[in-house]
């Protein structure tokens, strides 16, 4: 089945590797194979993987990054990553030399309004726009914009180590998992605590606070597609609909029915 997948998108991987940047920034919606891409790849430049709608996820080696309309994942020149979107996600990626902005690592930042509106008019610039005139000041703007975006925390680390790593993406791939953390120290033959210690070395997080972000995670595809907030909070492993919401709001800064109201507002 990867070998199908990877031959499908060899197409546009050969398109991306014959891409050439005609100026600082590369955006426009026609030129551009604004699909994702799963097949690991990387590019020389940095990219802003972006959704006017929908919900992106960017697989790297070390974590897994979720983007929705009001954020976006920013890829380094040379980072090996896959990326994955939900159906009728529409994608307005950016290629930005990778001497036109400051270095920064894969991380999600925020798409403030005036952001998002810089960059769907950009994406309606020919692709040699006029750097001198007023595209070229848009592009000044935008670019200084993304300089300037704040990052957040929408993304899973994955473990740096073997043992842990199976754990990681079976729970990643079912957030409704139910299964105490004892189940899973006992596979491995440790205790509770010593579990515990390995994720808190091997991702940063602990185990209890890395299986909700992966749940939190996974409920923001399911939102985009305007599920019933009781059927997300169930689909994710959540048994309390409030647990859920405390949970969303730490993360997100609002809770699961603002996050659906901005969006369809």
């Amino acid at each position: 089945m990867k070998y199908r997948q990877a031959d499908k998108q060899q197409p546009l991987l050969d398109q991306l590797a014959r891409l050439q940047l005609p100026r600082p920034l590369l955006g426009q919606r026609w030129s551009l194979p604004n699909q994702a891409i799963h097949t690991p790849h990387a590019h020389p430049w940095v990219q802003l993987s972006w959704a006017a709608e929908g919900v992106i996820t960017v697989d790297t080696p070390h974590a897994r990054f979720v983007a929705p309309p009001s954020r976006a994942v920013w890829i380094p020149p040379g980072l090996s990553h896959g990326v994955w979107c939900t159906a009728g996600t529409q994608i307005r990626s950016l290629y930005i030399a990778s001497d036109a902005v400051p270095a920064r690592p894969c991380l999600v930042v925020e798409i403030s309004p005036l952001l998002r509106e810089l960059i769907l008019a950009f994406s309606h610039f020919e692709v040699e726009y006029d750097e001198g005139g007023a595209e070229g000041r848009l592009v000044a703007v935008l670019l200084d914009r993304l300089t300037a975006a704040p990052g957040c925390a929408l993304m899973l680390p994955w473990p740096d180590n073997e043992m842990l790593f199976g754990i990681c993406h079976h729970l990643a791939e079912n957030p409704d998992c139910r299964r105490p953390m004892g189940y899973f120290s006992r596979q491995l033959g440790v205790s509770d605590k010593t579990l515990g210690r390995y994720f808190m070395r091997h991702t940063g997080l602990g185990f209890r606070q890395w299986r909700q972000r992966a749940r939190l995670l996974a409920a923001l595809p399911l939102l985009e597609q305007n599920l019933r907030i009781t059927d997300v909070a169930l689909e994710c492993g959540y048994d309390s609909l409030s647990a859920f919401i405390a949970a969303f709001g730490e993360l997100m800064g609002c809770t699961p029915g603002d996050y659906v109201r901005r969006k369809q507002g």
